[in-house]
């Protein structure tokens, strides 16, 4: 059956991040994607001009919507700005025993601006963290978390532990902001894994926590361990970044469309096997013709006899079981 995963978050008019990147990325990784709104934004690739929250009761509903009917596999948590929505997705997420819930705690912009108020993040440390498999902080957003400053590796490692001790769920620290730039922190309770990336010189980063956490859901989504599930998310997001989109006059988000899941790679494997094979038929072509007549002669005939075979055990022989009390197969 086709793995699912819902993404809470709000709209990006612009397309670059928000359940826009979210639901692309999702589909990417081989998932069905569902949404439930938080917001609706006016903004494109220079800045947010206006947003407008759902309601409590309105987003409640959407989420009701989706868990009586599609459950998901896995639930990525975006951007939510007011406390009355964070304290409405965690009742729902309890009520329907959410599973593989990826919480990207949007507080921080890349700038250092605060994004919400204190008293939302008071919720989201309350109510929402405790409920997640994994949190994917960005380092301000750690600071924030922690109140201490992160200015290495090491201060990572600590600030993860920290926050993976205090909401007992793992952390993924996100690199970047001028320290281990493609590097990220992987805490769990067997301990912590780097991932390492390299540097892409790339300015169009805008959306690329969204599509990271998205990525990551999808494939607990689709079973794959915590570990192995953020190899792939930062795979998926470093092929993303490589295929250099460019629009608009900021920076606009990487193509999230452009990297190929595993699944298509092995259709391009399978076709690139067909043509070589073809290439090989060709080759011999004296010997595949004869082999191909022998084929197109007999298999014909194996058709017609399984066919004439089929037909005599429909009209002789279930009959026959059904009169002398067998049961003959449908």
């Amino acid at each position: 059956m086709r793995k699912t995963a819902l993404t809470i978050a709000g709209s990006d008019s612009s397309g670059g991040a928000g359940i826009q990147a979210d639901i692309k990325t999702m589909m990417a990784n081989g998932v069905y994607a569902m949404s439930a709104i938080t917001a609706l934004t006016a903004q494109n690739t220079t800045g947010v001009y206006a947003i407008f929250n759902a309601t409590p009761e309105f987003l409640g509903q959407e989420l009701d919507s989706v868990f009586t009917d599609i459950f998901p596999d896995a639930v990525k948590i975006g951007m939510v700005s007011d406390r009355e929505l964070i304290s409405v997705i965690a009742r729902k997420l309890k009520k329907y025993q959410a599973r593989n819930i990826v919480v990207d705690p949007v507080m921080v912009a890349t700038s250092g601006a605060r994004l919400i108020s204190e008293d939302a993040v008071d919720t989201l440390k309350q109510e929402l963290f405790p409920l997640a498999a994994v949190l994917t902080p960005n380092i301000p957003e750690a600071e924030v978390l922690t109140g201490m400053k992160i200015h290495s590796g090491e201060d990572m490692i600590e600030a993860a532990r920290q926050i993976a001790q205090q909401y007992q769920c793992a952390v993924l620290c996100k690199g970047g902001h001028q320290l281990n730039d493609a590097n990220d922190l992987l805490y769990f309770k067997d301990g912590y894994r780097w991932f390492e990336g390299k540097h892409i010189d790339n300015p169009n980063t805008h959306g690329t926590g969204c599509t990271l956490s998205s990525a990551i859901a999808a494939n607990l989504a689709k079973g794959y361990d915590l570990p192995i599930s953020v190899e792939r998310a930062k795979d998926y997001i470093s092929g993303a970044l490589s295929a250099m989109l460019d629009l608009g006059a900021g920076a606009l988000l990487k193509n999230t469309l452009i990297l190929m899941t595993v699944e298509w790679k092995m259709s391009i494997v399978i076709v690139v096997t067909v043509v070589i094979a073809g290439g090989i038929l060709l080759a011999l072509a004296p010997y595949s013709l004869f082999l191909l007549l022998t084929i197109g002669v007999s298999f014909p005939q194996m058709l017609v006899y399984a066919c004439v075979n089929r037909a005599v055990e429909r009209r002789i022989l279930q009959p026959f079981e059904r009169q002398n009390g067998g049961v003959a197969e449908k």
